[in-house]
């Protein structure tokens, strides 16, 4: 029997080969040669998904897999239809990108479109496959990174030119379908040039690299009709402070953000700039770390009135806080714009990125998304993945019907509490004490210490009530 340490040493050189094998991949010139697959066709006829049907909504009591029971599009739920309430959205990357593959494994998922290779001609099959997904799904928006969609060339270029012919593809596929980008963002992590960050790295042409980056994903985005633009900085960070300048680092990151707020307004792009907290990984640590640390950011920035955020809550439990909590945090300070749906293992701590399927979950996301009267221009992205055992192409279908109808299962909830008013009614009663001529004095920033001590001296000890928690906790299960 091997040990351990040997066993490990196996595995990692096992991954190193893997990796080695997707970068020598990684590169497509614009002008194609036979080496690269023929880019005038992608060489594949007829549907992605033979034998799968449009979903459609059969109600609760349905037993048939690919079939809604929760989620119907046009039914109207607190004055407004269930479509414009969740808004859903594909995740390109992990949908048509994910493998399956982990550091301890090969890729497990060899779907029948894929011929191995990262060419161009495979890149427009790839898009093709994606629509028709979105369309038998039901699903009107996607979102993408930049290097997902297409391959990297030699140079700036060649990779620009790459974009722009699938993103021709993308926007007929767009005007046959009438489906659009919920958002769009640019891959700032994978390529070795980002090892040290983007807009934080201490090299100032990688910083100017990510800058032509980001302006190139703005003009695609904005081209194919985005609703938003969303930066997530997964390096930028550091992994010891011992070789970081914080501070400037910091500072470079803020005068990137306003130079793409500049871009923004220059190419009359309309949509919401949206920022996606998450603490570490790649990271040890990443300066938007969570909503309250993006919103200090911003506000010392000057960039508030700017950026909203794109709450994702595998991240928020990440950062040791409940996605509820960071749903609220945002939404209180008006910065709540999107929601990539999906959830973490409690048992495991990484981004595992699986479908959020928790219906108790749900409900107190669509608590706050009902507060926020809704998430638009943002919407529901669903950043999840199969899990690596998950093979069959039906299951990109059934993973996404169920993360869907669990949130419309979680909008169902929110109407049935806010119809009872129960736990409305508790949570006021709760603070009902500040609705007198005194808690209305503290409200309005009129309080001073001298006054709040002669009113206790005139009441004496107060009396506290019960929180009524479990109270609470009952009435909300009752919904579920």
């Amino acid at each position: 029997m091997r040990k351990g340490a040997e066993l490990l040493a196996l595995l990692v050189a096992s991954s190193l080969c893997l990796s080695a094998a997707i970068a020598a991949q990684e590169t497509c010139p614009a002008d194609i040669d036979a080496k690269c697959g023929d880019a005038a066709s992608d060489g594949w006829e007829g549907e992605f998904f033979p034998g799968i049907t449009k979903i459609r909504y059969e109600g609760p009591t349905s037993k048939k897999p690919l079939s809604y029971k929760w989620y119907n599009v046009e039914e109207v739920i607190l004055g407004k239809k269930m479509k414009d309430w969740l808004r859903f959205s594909v995740a390109f990357w992990h949908t048509f990108r994910g493998t399956g593959g982990d550091p301890f494994g090969a890729a497990t998922k060899n779907w029948p479109w894929e011929d191995g290779t990262n060419s161009l001609a495979m890149a427009k099959r790839r898009m093709k496959a994606h629509f028709e997904f979105m369309e038998k799904l039901g699903v009107e928006r996607w979102c993408f990174h930049d290097r997902d969609i297409a391959p990297d060339g030699k140079t700036l270029a060649e990779t620009n030119a790459n974009l722009d012919e699938i993103v021709e593809l993308a926007k007929q596929l767009q005007s046959e379908t009438n489906i659009k980008p919920l958002w769009g963002t640019a891959q700032l992590f994978m390529h070795p040039r980002y090892m040290h960050g983007a807009a934080t790295s201490p090299e100032v042409k990688v910083y100017a690299y990510a800058a032509a980056q980001v302006k190139k994903a703005l003009e695609v985005t904005h081209y194919l009709g985005g609703e938003n633009y969303v930066f997530w900085g997964g390096r930028e960070g550091y992994q010891t402070l011992l070789n970081t300048d914080m501070k400037r680092e910091l500072e470079h990151l803020a005068n990137f953000l306003q130079a793409a707020v500049n871009h923004k307004k220059k190419i009359g792009f309309n949509g919401t700039l949206l920022i996606e907290p998450k603490p570490q990984e790649p990271t040890k640590h990443q300066y938007d770390w969570d909503v309250a640390t993006t919103f200090s950011f911003l506000q010392k920035f000057g960039l508030t009135g700017e950026f909203k955020i794109n709450v994702e809550c595998n991240h928020a439990t990440l950062s040791g806080h409940s996605c509820h909590h960071e749903l609220e945090t945002a939404r209180i300070n008006d910065i709540l714009g999107n929601i990539d749906a999906n959830t973490g293992d409690p048992q495991v701590g990484w981004d595992t990125d699986e479908f959020l399927t928790d219906i108790s979950e749900a409900t107190l996301i669509m608590s706050s998304v009902v507060k926020n009267d809704g998430l638009a221009p943002g919407g529901f992205n669903f950043d999840a993945k199969l899990r690596r055992e998950s093979t069959d192409v039906e299951d990109l279908f059934i993973a996404h019907i169920s993360g869907m109808d669990t949130m419309a299962r979680g909008l169902r909830n929110v109407a049935k509490l806010i119809e009872d008013g129960s736990l409305d009614e508790l949570v006021r009663k709760r603070y009902q004490s500040f609705d007198t001529e005194i808690g209305a004095m503290i409200e309005a920033g009129k309080g001073d210490f001298e006054t709040l001590e002669k009113k206790v001296l005139e009441w004496g000890e107060p009396t506290v009530p019960s929180g009524k928690q479990e109270l609470a906790e009952m009435l909300f299960q009752s919904a579920l």
